[in-house]
């Protein structure tokens, strides 16, 4: 036991108790023992766990939307539709723009747009990947559908949509992967 506990204790004040005494010695202790250790001294940075963790999410969403686009784009005819259930069917359609055909003919802006989004979101990840369990997951969904959407901005111009519901406009799992990302980020 430290040797200022076993001094004599000031007329009126008690003894120290066990737990007092095992929190007075505890090594990583702050100097009154009991004040609470600051939330600012723990770091948010991304860890390895976290790193591999945005990794295998993104990939697998680009992994998924280019296969699926790939199956599309080999077995249903441009404009062509696969009715499957309800208002539910495959259509294969081409998108140079955004979300809802937006920004069609700026196929330039939206890929500079993109990348710069991109960045961010791995600069952010970087400094605050730690912050929550669910990040890596919500970001990477986001990247992944991000970059397999920018990938084929890039290599073919357009971007292959295919999934319809007729009372929206087709989409696909890149799409998919946004949007449930996001929601991910709100919840």
């Amino acid at each position: 036991m430290g040797h200022a506990l076993h001094r004599r204790q000031a007329p009126g004040r008690a003894r120290l108790s066990e737990v007092e005494r095992r929190v007075a010695i505890r090594p990583a202790a702050r100097a009154d023992a009991f004040g609470p250790i600051s939330v600012a001294e723990r770091s948010l940075t991304a860890e390895r766990r976290q790193w591999i963790g945005l990794a295998v999410v993104a990939l697998a969403a680009v992994a998924a939307d280019q296969l699926t686009k790939h199956v599309v784009a080999s077995s249903i005819a441009l404009d062509s539709a696969v009715k499957l259930v309800g208002p539910f069917s495959i259509r294969h359609v081409q998108n140079s723009g955004i979300a809802f055909g937006l920004f069609s003919s700026a196929t330039a802006v939206v890929i500079v747009l993109t990348v710069v989004a991109v960045a961010w979101m791995l600069v952010f990840f970087a400094r605050s990947g730690a912050r929550h369990p669910a990040l890596p997951v919500a970001l990477g969904l986001l990247i992944g559908g991000s970059v397999s959407n920018l990938v084929d901005r890039v290599r073919l111009g357009y971007v292959t949509d295919f999934l319809d519901l007729r009372w929206w406009p087709a989409f696909n799992l890149a799409d998919t992967s946004i949007v449930v990302g996001v929601a991910v980020l709100l919840g």
